[in-house]
């Protein structure tokens, strides 16, 4: 998904190949200025670029969905274009139609931020709403689609938001005036009101909005100094908070319509097998149980409300054809991996001889072989999606990272054409990739199909049915090798992952040459100079689905290269941060976060000890996403193996901090995701089916097992690069390289689980 510089290429084609561009002069040709439906200035333009015919609609949001900031925006103007991402009413009150999805990220934060620093707006009178699904209008610059994933929303506005905040700016600027008949020069914005101080004038952005829709658009603007920002780079308050916190936010599973039912959904236990029998009688025997649908690989009971559907569901007792799946198992899944990845792999990177040098060139081979387990997303909000169906409409209520993708699955399915298909997106509890996918989302609509009532229908995964039935971060095998010199520094490099493509799957015109950019993210980049390397990668897909799971790429291959490099500095006995250092000659920016980490964890100096324990500190850093990262852990292993994380000390260097609040809780939230996964997460399989069930055997972190964490931001006004899945990423290698450091034994695969008992 991100990073890929690959892909990012690829992207900025179009995700149908063709040719698309942020060029900022074809940017300007799709901003449009005039007046909203309800009165006030409407600026309508498209971050991508694309261009497409105007079509003349000119409606209300369809349904509210990001809670009471949409509500009250919707109430207020009923004149939103459907392209319109800034609308300026009569009131004041400032409109933002956000193409990203809020899930815990700060984007709802971000984005008005960016809009009212070059706007002069007042931040508490900027209003959300949710942008409807639209693959073109709506598309991220760096992804090519509506999608929110990649720790992109941030990096992929920053420009475009700023300065259409500007034209809107500048037209105000310009309205006032001429009717003040004032040079324009002398009017200043602050909070949203214009003034000018020699003839004491003064007005709101609503006075002013029916005469500056009259006027045409700049052909450019000038955006602010960095030093004259006074909302970016400031800690704000999170706009969805309040929401949040008095219960009036919004999700998917808040979904109420008239008349709807609630379906229990059960589907195959084994990827690929079958409905063979379900007891409809039984099922229906149960009260408030209104039917039982079926469709191939899935059963869903539907009820007056929950209880009923499960007991349905429970009585319905559906059996299955476990079909071609039946008997797989994570041993035999590890073990045919392991020969796959003999292979020799497609190249993602070829600097040098490396295979020359290390087969026989002077100095000392390494070897290791690296291991990461199948993961569930595991989100708080359980997957759920609420269907109604119609002859001649689709309506579908959830939160998705993919609306319109959501939207093109149900068309397919039903064959109504996208315009009669409606996506009403929900604030998130939970992405982390899972709701990149739309499969809950066709199932559902699958099923809808099935049904006799003609009643809206609530579908709910139980966390059993989603931690089972999810699509899984992959299983990476990994080979790595180096050949260092007299000195311990590596001269050749080689590194082999093994494992699904997920693009494959998710975006097949992605691939070059059968190489997934998203497989070598933080291997093929890794930011430490040696002067042979080769990376290659060898596509081996499991009898499971996979998907994107937080942190994508990096997760797997920041863990392989930073534990190898702790590998070579133990064998060069060398102190860990050091060894990195001389390293990073080619990378200033990752050496910065290091050296920043390194002096405010207390590196060198001694840990305080625990009784009865093995104290360690454990040092990753890495570059993806646009972010350099190093992050410092502090571990103590008991007799018994168990590991327990006391502090995580972070740098950050992404460039220019928009919310510097928001990329503490990001880092933070990131690095107690990733925790669960680096102690307990796995999925493993027996017999075709998945083996967890629930948090009680897929662990996360709980808060007394949360460490102390410690984040610290490099100032910087290079442009932003994401913070979403960072943390994550770095976390992983920090932590075995903490428990190395403790116990001498190194952790070559995940999760730490019981390998020191």
């Amino acid at each position: 998904m991100d990073g890929l510089k690959e892909a990012a290429r690829a992207l900025s084609q179009g995700m149908d190949g063709k040719k698309t561009t942020l060029d900022s002069r074809a940017r300007r040709d799709f901003m449009r200025l005039g007046a909203a439906g309800g009165g006030g200035l409407l600026l309508s333009f498209s971050l991508f670029g694309c261009k497409r015919a105007e079509d003349g609609r000119n409606e209300k949001p369809s349904e509210t969905a990001v809670g009471a900031a949409t509500n009250a925006a919707s109430s207020q103007d009923p004149g939103l274009a459907r392209d319109a991402f800034i609308r300026v009413g009569r009131d004041g009150i400032v409109t933002l139609v956000v193409h990203k999805v809020e899930m815990g990220q700060g984007t709802f934060t971000s984005m008005p931020q960016l809009l009212a620093e070059e706007l002069g707006a007042d931040l508490s009178k900027v209003r959300l709403e949710q942008a409807p699904a639209d693959n073109k209008l709506y598309a991220d610059p760096l992804l090519g689609g509506q999608l929110t994933g990649g720790s992109t929303s941030v990096r992929g506005a920053y420009k475009p938001l700023r300065e259409a905040g500007a034209m809107v700016r500048t037209v105000l600027v310009e309205a006032a005036a001429e009717s003040w008949k004032v040079p324009a020069a002398e009017i200043t914005v602050v909070g949203g009101t214009l003034r000018h101080e020699g003839s004491g004038k003064s007005a709101g952005f609503g006075e002013l909005v029916d005469a500056a829709a009259k006027r045409e658009l700049p052909k450019s603007v000038a955006l602010k100094d960095p030093e004259q920002f006074t909302l970016i780079g400031k800690p704000v308050k999170r706009l969805d908070s309040p929401a949040k916190t008095d219960g009036t936010a919004l999700f998917g599973i808040d979904a109420r319509l008239p008349n709807m039912l609630v379906a229990a959904v059960a589907a195959s236990p084994v990827h690929g097998g079958k409905l063979a029998a379900v007891d409809d009688q039984k099922a229906l025997a149960v009260p408030g149980v209104r039917e039982v649908l079926r469709i191939d690989n899935a059963v869903a009971v539907v009820g007056e409300h929950m209880w009923a559907a499960r007991k349905g569901l429970e009585a319905a007792a559906p059996r299955w054809d476990d079909g071609p799946n039946a008997g797989a198992t994570t041993a035999a899944i590890v073990a045919d991996m392991a020969k796959a990845s003999q292979k020799e792999g497609v190249v993602a990177r070829n600097d040098g001889d490396a295979l020359k040098a290390l087969a026989s060139g002077p100095g000392r081979r390494i070897d290791a072989v690296y291991e990461l387990p199948f993961l569930a997303h595991a989100t708080m909000e359980p997957i759920n999606c609420t269907v109604d169906l119609k002859a001649d409409s689709c309506d579908i209520w959830c939160g998705t990272q993919v609306p319109a993708f959501a939207q093109a699955a149900a068309a397919k399915l039903t064959g109504l054409p996208e315009t009669k298909v409606k996506v009403h997106n929900f604030f998130i509890g939970g992405g982390f990739g899972r709701r990149l996918e739309s499969d809950y989302v066709a199932q559902s609509v699958a099923l809808a199909k099935a049904s006799k009532n003609g009643q809206p229908i609530k579908f709910v995964w139980t966390r059993e049915e989603d931690i089972q039935k999810d699509m899984f971060r992959p299983y990476y095998y990994d080979r790595v090798s180096a050949r260092v010199d007299e000195k311990g520094r590596p001269q050749a490099w080689f590194h082999r992952t093994t494992g699904s493509s997920i693009i494959a799957r998710f975006a097949p015109g992605w691939l070059s040459q059968g190489l997934d950019p998203d497989a070598v993210e933080g291997s093929r980049d890794m930011p430490y100079a040696v002067p042979a390397v080769r990376v290659e990668y060898v596509r081996h897909e499991p009898p499971v689905p996979t998907a994107f799971w937080r942190g994508v790429g990096p997760t797997h291959n920041v863990f392989v290269v930073e534990s190898f490099i702790d590998e070579l500095a133990h064998a060069a006995k060398q102190d860990p941060v050091a060894y990195r250092r001389a390293l990073l000659e080619k990378s200033p920016r990752t050496l910065g976060v290091l050296n920043l980490a390194a002096e405010k964890a207390g590196w060198g100096k001694p840990m305080a000890p625990i009784a009865g324990r093995k104290v360690g500190r454990g040092v990753s850093c890495q570059f993806a996403f646009g972010s350099y990262v190093a992050q410092v852990a502090e571990v103590s292993v008991g007799a018994d193996g168990e590991v327990r994380v006391h502090r995580v000390v972070c740098a950050v260097d992404c460039g220019t901090a928009i919310n510097p609040d928001t990329i503490v809780a990001q880092m933070e939230s990131g690095i107690v995701y990733g925790l669960g996964a680096v102690l307990w997460g796995e999925i493993t399989l027996d017999k075709g089916r998945v083996q967890q069930t629930n948090f009680g055997d897929y662990r996360v972190v709980r808060m007394n097992e949360a460490p102390a964490v410690e984040v610290h931001l490099v100032n910087s006004r290079d442009d932003p690069g994401g913070i979403g899945e960072p943390g994550t990423s770095a976390l992983m290698p920090a932590v075995t390289n903490a428990v190395f450091a403790a116990t001498g034994k190194r952790v070559r695969k995940l999760p730490i689980g019981g390998q020191l008992a």
